[in-house]
Parts: structure tokens; sequence; C-alpha cells
């Protein structure tokens, strides 16, 4: 019988057992067969990660599903890329944000997406290369970072996406920094400012649009600067992000590229999918168009 692995960040599903209920029974009903792999960020999840290496590959019809928030797709995306297979990616919404899957339009249900998964069309996406890591979301170095730290992992289970809100109005007094962005290793456009964005898609937490060109499908990555001053900066930032308005301003800058290069005057905390990194003082991001086969519901 064909096997589909169900990579889930058991560390951080609520209710691990009826989500695996249901896998089993998607997964028996379409005539394949269960394998749990486990994806804990950090060291602790190495052993799932080889786990998903030797499936990967494996001489068979392969589909994984990446069950859990963006940072397990993003450690999916990473090992199917990486062994070269073309093994399809379905992804099932069980994290905090959920971006990924918001984007490529899988159901918020997992026992639809599940159906989505095994039954779907195929679409191909691109994802970015940010300093040996695999990026499907979004990566970012400044206040992004700073929240993503900030933002307890309880508070996440509890909150889901408000967290980050939460967290990020805890941290507006941190100052701004120079910044030095290149774009296709055009001229240096340099700025002080909060935080550097950039983006495989454009949606932030919450559903609130930073990025409206970004498409996971163009080739392009999107750039974010975000340098607000002061409570009337921050609140024009803030209602131009709720708005979804198009257009830059005086705390708002965005651009397009294939390969982003920031750096920053000091080092700084930085971020992928909603993981911190380990900071630096630069972050270089490459797209990689068509890397990732995905299921979608049609």
């Amino acid at each position: 019988m064909r096997r589909a692995a169900f990579v889930v960040n058991s560390a951080a599903a609520r209710h691990l057992d009826r989500l695996e209920r249901w896998c089993q029974e998607a997964a028996a009903s379409h005539g394949w067969e269960a394998l749990f792999i486990g994806a804990a960020p950090g060291p602790a999840g190495r052993a799932g990660r080889a786990e998903l290496a030797r499936y990967l590959a494996e001489d068979s019809e392969r589909l994984v599903f990446a069950a859990g928030g963006d940072g397990t797709v993003r450690t999916c995306a990473q090992a199917i890329w990486s062994s070269g297979a073309p093994t399809p990616l379905a992804v099932v919404p069980w994290g905090t944000a959920n971006l990924f899957a918001r984007a490529i339009g899988a159901p918020a249900h997992p026992q639809a997406a599940l159906r989505a998964g095994f039954g779907g069309g195929e679409i191909e996406v691109d994802l970015a290369s940010c300093d040996g890591y695999v990026v499907v979301a979004m990566a970012g170095m400044g206040l992004d970072a700073t929240v993503v730290a900030a933002t307890p992992a309880l508070l996440k289970e509890h909150l889901g996406w408000a967290s980050y809100a939460i967290a990020g109005l805890g941290n507006l007094h941190v100052p701004p920094h120079d910044f030095t962005v290149r774009l296709d290793g055009g001229e240096p456009i340099t700025r002080s400012a909060r935080t550097v964005v950039v983006g495989n898609m454009g949606t932030l937490p919450g559903g609130f649009l930073l990025l409206p060109e970004a498409r996971l499908d163009d080739g392009l990555l999107d750039v974010a600067v975000l340098s607000p001053r002061g409570p009337l900066g921050w609140a024009w930032l803030a209602a131009h992000v709720l708005a979804g308005a198009p257009h830059d301003g005086p705390y708002l800058e965005r651009y397009q590229a294939k390969h982003v290069e920031v750096e920053a005057a000091a080092e700084l905390p930085r971020q992928v999918d909603g993981e911190v990194i380990t900071a630096g003082r630069s972050l270089s991001v490459e797209v990689l168009p068509g890397a990732l086969r995905v299921r979608a519901a049609q």
C-alpha cells in the first residue's frame, strides 16, 4: 500500500489524537497508509527530519502532508526541495498563523484540507532561499523578529495570531536601525527603519495585507521597509496595512526583486516563517521559482 507522510509538530498541536484519527481515516479512504513523523523545531526535531528524508528517498509514490503552521510547512518544503524528488505537498492548517495554507487556498477545517490533499489538483509555487533556510512565507530582521521571539508558545496556543499583536504592542519602543537594501545587485537603498521584511506572499497573521503585489507563483520576492516614527507614524502604518492600501508612504516602502540583500549597522534578531534564527547583521534572500508542487482544492 502507498504511504502518505503526515508531518506534525506534536509540541504545538492541540487535540493531537483527534488530528491523527482524521489523518488515518482520510488516508485509508483514499487507499494510502498513514506514516506519522514528528516535526519539533530546533535540535529536538532532528530525528523527525531524518525520518522525513528517508521517506522522500523511497522508490515509491509519495505524498507529504504538513499538519501544522508555517514552520511545519517550511520543514516539509525544505526536505522536499533538498531531496530533489517531485513530491507534492498538502497542508492541514493546524498552527498559529497558517499564512501558506491561506495563500494556496487550503480549507480551514482539517478534514476538508485532508480531502483536498488527497484529491485536489496540483499547482507549482515559488520558494525562497535565505541563508541556508527555505522560506515559504516571510523572512525578516529587526522588529518583526523581536516580536516573534517575544511571543510565548502558551499565548500562541490559546490566542492564535492575536498573540503576535499583543507581543508587538509591548515592543513598539524598540529603536530604529540603519539598513541597506540591495535589489538584484542594484544601487543600495539606505533607510533608518524598524524592520525589513522579504515575502513570498503578502498577508500578515490575522489576514492583514502588507504586500498586495505578492504572489506565490510570480518568480519574484516582495520587500517591505517599515519605518514608523512616534504614535502618529504607528497609527498611519496600522491604518495603511489594515486598509490593504496599495500605495506607499512616508513610513512604508515596498519593492520587488529576485534577489534581496539586507544589511544592518548592528546585529539584529532574524526570523524565517515565524521562527527565530541566529541573530546577524545581514539577510540574503533569493527566489526559487516553481520549486514546490502543492495540492490545492479545486
